[in-house]
């Protein structure tokens, strides 16, 4: 007969899990935070790896901390990390991120290379013992998402991934309005981003480009398959989208910033069944990434799914130029949105604002709920203050991992052409050999994918 006090471990792993969504992650005081042990006043030595545009902005963000010092900054261009160098002027240059993650008295590290890159790079930091803040999309493969947040878990890395839209205020606001029970049960979210760059993309013509002095091309595409040179491809993230071996297309781009809200709000595991469609089929530019992307993700007890097109830009409630009903948007740019249909009405929302559309009288009387959830003081300054305190930030990877993997497997589901089914309690495809091999990811010449870290 089992012990009373026994606790199975499918319910074990499932109130495990469900507390990563709910508390802080506090960490032992005999825990090491980087190289040296921070004390709540201490200097901190802080790198980046990846001095493009969201870099820097990053970098800004933490040196609004004026015990932040960056010592250390690595780029494989000369163009975006001789103006860094020039700024701070005690940080010393790298091209190679495995000697800046050997600088003495390195605390923590910004990641904001392309998302080929974050796995690997994230595994290493977390290996030398350093704070890790790393841009959004988490990885680009199934296996790398379960390999990121294994490998910070293992090493207690104080780790913060860069959804920034997380911080602010009106998300705060809408889990609020969500989690009251105003809206009923919710057993359907519609999620969307749409812009229009029909038909000619980024251009043609462009591939087998000199590449520029200062650049070491080879370093860029790193584990990657080796892609002839393109000028747009090193622009900024906005490019990378359009090739799918430097990240995975629009929906990992955008969707870690969209699906975050309803996996917050209605505190989601994992999906069980994964369905995705789609496919290239207007633009013809030198890139390679799907135009339209179609998914449904399956939850025990809701479905959500997500639209992304590069072919047309209607925004649904989100045309509307007032947001009142009145007048339409008749010009193309970028619109998203986030539709929760409850049984009492419908919540329509983006990253400012919101429409409450009531199922008649059902939600009359109704107060909206006061604020409950305390305000960030920015993104990247969490993660800072985590790292001070031993407490993981609000996107550590522990939640992250339930907006990333998701989104790995509607890729994987679109390269298929067929559904996926997921064990959440293993977490591994379920009764699909060639799915569970292409979940894996085949890096290019010296770089191995670090398998070890599969296993939980």
């Amino acid at each position: 007969m089992k012990n009373k006090n026994d606790i199975k471990r499918r319910d074990f792993v499932k109130q495990t899990s469900m507390a990563a969504f709910t508390l802080p992650f506090v960490l032992p005081s005999k825990v090491i935070s980087g190289k040296g042990k921070i004390m709540p006043n201490d200097k901190i030595n802080l790198g980046i790896i990846g001095c493009g545009g969201l870099g820097k902005a990053n970098l800004r963000a933490c040196m609004k901390d004026n015990a932040v010092e960056l010592v250390a900054a690595c780029d494989v261009w000369d163009e975006r990390l001789n103006p860094i160098i020039d700024q701070y002027k005690n940080a010393k240059p790298y091209h190679d991120y495995r000697e800046l993650l050997n600088h003495p008295g390195l605390d923590a590290v910004i990641i904001a290379t392309p998302a080929h890159w974050h796995a690997i790079q994230a595994i290493d930091a977390a290996e030398a013992g350093l704070a890790v803040y790393l841009q959004k999309p988490m990885t680009m493969h199934p296996a790398e998402s379960i390999a990121v947040r294994n490998a910070f878990r293992k090493h207690q890395t104080i780790n913060q991934i860069g959804t920034q839209i997380h911080a602010g205020q009106h998300y705060r606001r809408m889990v609020e309005l969500i989690q009251s029970g105003n809206l009923g049960k919710i057993a359907s979210v519609r999620t969307f981003f749409v812009m229009n760059e029909a038909p000619d993309g980024i251009g043609s013509g462009f591939n087998n480009s000199p590449i520029p002095k200062g650049l070491d091309w080879n370093l860029w595409v790193g584990p990657s398959p080796m892609q002839a040179f393109n000028p747009h491809l090193v622009k900024d993230a906005f490019y990378h989208c359009f090739w799918m071996d430097f990240s995975g297309g629009w929906t990992p781009g955008m969707a870690p910033h969209i699906t975050d809200l309803p996996i917050w709000a209605l505190n989601l595991g994992y999906p069980t069944e994964i369905s995705a469609s789609g496919g290239r089929f207007i633009i013809n530019d030198d890139g390679d990434a799907y135009d339209n992307h179609e998914v449904l993700w399956r939850y025990p007890n809701l479905t959500m799914t997500w639209m992304q097109s590069s072919t047309n830009s209607h925004g649904w409630a989100f045309q509307n130029a007032d947001k009142t009903g009145v007048g339409y948007e008749t010009g193309t740019r970028r619109r998203l949105g986030i539709y929760f249909h409850g049984v009492n009405g419908t919540l329509i929302t983006d990253y400012s604002s919101h429409i409450l559309v009531p199922e008649g009288n059902r939600m009359d009387n109704l107060s909206t709920p006061p604020p409950s959830i305390a305000p960030s003081p920015g993104h990247e300054l969490e993660w800072i203050q985590g790292l001070r305190n031993k407490i993981q930030p609000s996107c550590n990877a522990e939640y992250h991992i339930k907006v990333d993997l998701p989104i790995q497997l509607s890729i994987l589901s679109l390269k298929l052409g067929r559904s996926i089914k997921f064990d959440p309690i293993t977490e591994t495809i379920v009764d699909d050999k060639v799915a569970a091999k292409m979940a894996i990811p085949e890096y290019r010449g010296e770089w191995k994918f670090p398998k070890k870290y599969l296993n939980k």
